[in-house]
């Protein structure tokens, strides 16, 4: 919390009245980092060239795979989602987030439920491939997880 407090250059016994505890604090970024993800994704679908699922869905997706190498906001995700396990308050940050982003994609880009889950899949490999500096190694295995995958 003092970490918090001194970045946004707030005292740290403010951080604790607006979040009286870390959960709720690290909640509140996981919901932010959604926000961050449909805001990306509602620019790109609104610049899409066609209204084709496979355009907006394409749009949507690079929007994101910046999005992922600009800041953080993947770090939180990774966190977000080992945290899923073990707490309630995270899991249902998290599922509340992806419900509202399959439902976004969903009606945005027109797709068939099998092209909305390969984007969100896609989404997770895209977070495997860059967590782990699979760009870096030239090996058959990294050149499979890569292939035809794009990463900024």
């Amino acid at each position: 919390m003092t970490e918090v407090a001194k970045a946004v250059g707030i005292s740290q016994a403010y951080v604790y009245r607006l979040f009286p505890n870390k959960e709720l604090l690290f909640t509140a970024v996981v919901e932010h980092c959604f926000v961050q993800v449909r805001a990306a994704l509602e620019r790109a679908a609104a610049e899409a060239k066609g209204s084709l699922p496979e355009v907006v869905l394409g749009v949507m997706g690079d929007a994101y795979a910046q999005l992922i190498s600009e800041n953080d906001l993947m770090l939180i995700q990774l966190h977000a989602q080992a945290a899923v396990v073990s707490e309630p308050a995270v899991r249902e940050a998290v599922r509340q987030g992806y419900a509202r982003l399959v439902k976004y994609v969903r009606g945005a880009s027109g797709g068939s439920e099998e092209q909305v889950q390969e984007f969100f899949a896609l989404g997770m490999l895209c977070h495997l491939i860059v967590s782990m500096g699979a760009g870096e190694v030239d090996a058959p295995w990294t050149r499979t997880l890569t292939a035809g995958i794009g990463h900024y």
